[in-house]
């Protein structure tokens, strides 16, 4: 039967992980898909269950996954992607579209596992995504489509943003946002104990820390403008923002973010090669 849902496609997830159930819900509050048109499968008993408990299909078969879905997710392990795809590859046909979220596996390793006339894209999400704010960013195999592009996006855009990218790029991506969430946590932690040094009680400071960052990222996102313009509406002259501001940068802190991106990006690019 034709599916109902908004994208008009059905959505098999191959690992029923964590990333995978934030993904399947965000799809249903957005109504990107309905609960009976995603299919999951996984090893674990309870993660089925999880699955099915939401309205989805839960199963033991990768491969009645695929039979059942146009959309496959490859949300297993990454030292798992190839034997998984080559388990299901004699049940793929042409309405197929898979769609890989394991880190540090390259397309080519994809299309070779798939066949070579497999349509199949690669994304980069970050776990934001457990909140319905992913930063993601998705590269195209040689055979995928500008409407498989689309389609892919607007999923991932549901629940946060997608950016298409170049493969050679992802290793980038990785170190902006795939990595970001662990900057901005240590940053977080980092202003509130400095709001604890200076008097605060420690559930106030933390709050008043990350309310803080969500809502200078709101400011950058719907103002477009440039974030040192942002900075310097703050910073009055001889006052105390930029006091502040000049003891981050004899901290080095600019260079810290910026050196933190490059070690996760070269990392990322050690890690597709073993």
């Amino acid at each position: 039967m034709p599916s109902s849902s908004s994208i008009g496609r059905r959505i098999g997830f191959i690992g029923a992980g964590n990333m995978a159930e934030a993904l399947a819900q965000g799809f249903i509050s957005k109504q990107k898909v309905e609960a009976k048109d995603i299919w999951a499968t996984d090893i674990s008993e309870q993660r089925r269950k999880l699955f099915a408990d939401f309205g989805a299909n839960a199963t033991e078969s990768n491969a009645e996954v695929v039979k059942h879905t146009d959309i496959v997710f490859i949300s297993v392990k990454p030292q798992y992607v190839s034997l998984v795809i080559k388990q299901f590859k004699q049940h793929l046909k042409d309405r197929h579209l898979i769609v890989s979220i394991a880190a540090g596996i390259p397309l080519n390793v994809l299309q070779e596992a798939a066949g070579k006339e497999a349509r199949v894209v690669r994304v980069m999400p970050n776990t934001p995504v457990f909140v319905g704010e992913v930063a993601s960013a998705i590269a195209l195999g040689e055979k995928a489509t500008k409407e498989d592009s689309e389609l892919v996006s607007a999923l991932f855009n549901a629940v946060g943003y997608c950016a298409p990218v170049p493969e050679n790029l992802i290793n980038a991506v990785t170190g902006v946002s795939g990595s970001g969430p662990a900057y901005v946590f240590i940053m977080i932690e980092a202003l509130a104990d400095g709001g604890v040094k200076a008097g605060l009680p420690r559930d106030v400071s933390q709050k008043l820390a990350a309310q803080t960052v969500l809502g200078a990222a709101k400011m950058v996102l719907e103002t477009g403008k440039h974030p040192g313009q942002l900075k310097d509406m703050v910073t009055s002259p001889a006052g105390t923002t930029i006091h502040a501001v000049h003891a981050l940068e004899k901290a080095g802190v600019r260079a810290a973010f910026i050196n933190a991106v490059l070690a996760a990006a070269d990392r990322s690019e050690q890690l597709a090669k073993l």
